[in-house]
């Protein structure tokens, strides 16, 4: 019996990846960097430790990423603060839906907390989460189930008792490996043959999620 919905933030509840690469492209653009668009991409679903070491690995380990980032954080926070931040289509209905349906819900996420507190609570959608878990607050990034795992334990639901909700592999990598079943829902990169094996599902929208799930309730199966 499915008792709990952990979802990803970044990509899912929000539509931010592609804020956020398109800041680091205006940020170091001055500087002439290249290729900072793929190289953010290889930093979807972890966590900013990790993310620093992906950009040292790419431009070398005097790349000045702490300056860039602070620049990069300034400017996000101002194209997206004040309820600015776009919402995915579907999630308000979505977890309206799973909070009539008393599923227990939590955030799962790479983002640093005082991020994700503002972030989820200008967008009006605090009052949804039982439980958020956020990446400053664990020790080890999504592909490592680590953060699926704290956040069953918060809600006291056992993994295989779970749905997730992710757009990025590592974050699907990271579900399964907790043991949940994860429903992907693809933001910038699109499932590859890993991704179709891993997933439960594979879903265009948060809308079709609550359909499916509403289909999994007259089963019998949430």
């Amino acid at each position: 019996m499915i008792q709990a919905v952990v979802f990803d933030m970044d990509g899912v509840i929000f539509d931010s990846e592609t804020l956020l690469t398109q800041c680091w492209v205006d940020v170091t653009k001055k500087d002439g960097i290249p290729d900072v668009e793929h190289t953010n991409y290889l930093c979807l679903g972890v966590n900013d430790a990790e993310t620093k070491g992906i950009f040292l690995d790419v431009y070398g380990q005097d790349f000045p990423y702490d300056a860039y980032e602070k620049e990069v954080i300034r400017l996000f926070r101002e194209r997206a603060s004040g309820g600015k931040l776009q919402k995915k289509a579907g999630v308000e209905e979505l977890l309206s839906f799973l909070k009539e349906q008393g599923i227990k819900i939590a955030l799962a996420t790479s983002s640093r907390e005082a991020i994700v507190h503002d972030e989820i609570r200008e967008a009006g959608l605090l009052p949804f989460f039982d439980v958020m878990v956020c990446g400053d607050t664990i020790t080890k990034s999504k592909p490592d189930p680590e953060i699926y795992l704290k956040a069953c334990g918060q809600l006291d639901v056992e993994p295989e008792n779970a749905y997730a909700v992710e757009d990025s592999f590592n974050g699907v990598r990271s579900a399964t490996r907790a043991g949940l079943s994860c429903i992907m829902v693809p933001d910038i990169k699109q499932p590859d043959e890993e991704m179709r094996e891993l997933a439960c599902c594979i879903l265009p929208s948060l809308i079709e999620v609550k359909e499916y799930l509403r289909e999994r309730l007259r089963e019998g199966q949430v």
